[in-house]
């Protein structure tokens, strides 16, 4: 009985067996869930398959939602099913556990979702939020409201480069001919 266990998932595989333990499908990710769970998840993609034109996709352990980039992910745990939401601005509610800079515009906002009627505002208005701002019409809206040009910015720079060098060099310059 030649074989081999797999590094990853640590099944054993048959010689000759086909092997791939890094493709993933919701299906997979959700089998495990309780009926509870199931009912919340179930309602959850629902709920944010209704907001428009997106990717839904299986990644590791994860289900993502994008549209350019990803606005949310669901990690499916034992016990809840875990939220990422990306939104433009901090939350502070009590559904929150944590929330992190996720990028230079984005916070990541991490909810435990343990039952389908968890599934509803103040969440559902999160993830369309976090829908409307993933699109990237948010982004380039903030970046030109209150943007200075970059070339005025970079101008500036390069003067107060320019002035500090100036002074440095005549300090040398003084120190020198002291001497």
């Amino acid at each position: 009985m030649a074989g081999r266990e797999c590094y990853h998932c640590k099944q054993w595989v048959e010689e000759g067996e086909a092997h791939d333990c890094w493709t993933t499908t919701e299906a997979a990710l959700t089998a495990d869930l309780s009926e509870d769970l199931q009912a919340a998840w179930e309602r959850l993609r629902e709920t944010a398959a209704g907001f428009g034109d997106q990717r839904i996709y299986a990644s590791h352990n994860s289900i993502m939602f994008s549209r350019k980039a990803c606005y949310f992910f669901v990690r499916p745990k034992r016990k809840y099913l875990e939220l990422c939401i990306f939104l433009g601005r901090t939350e502070r509610a009590p559904q929150v556990k944590r929330a992190m800079q996720s990028s230079k515009s984005k916070i990541a906002h991490i909810v435990h979702i343990m039952h389908r009627d968890h599934v509803e505002a103040p969440i559902t208005d999160w993830l369309q939020e976090a829908f409307e701002y993933g699109g990237g019409a948010a982004a380039a809206e903030k970046s030109v409201e209150g943007a200075v040009p970059r070339r005025a910015s970079l101008a500036k720079k390069k003067k107060k480069k320019k002035s500090r060098t100036r002074g440095v060099r005549q300090t040398t310059k003084r120190r020198s001919s002291r001497r």
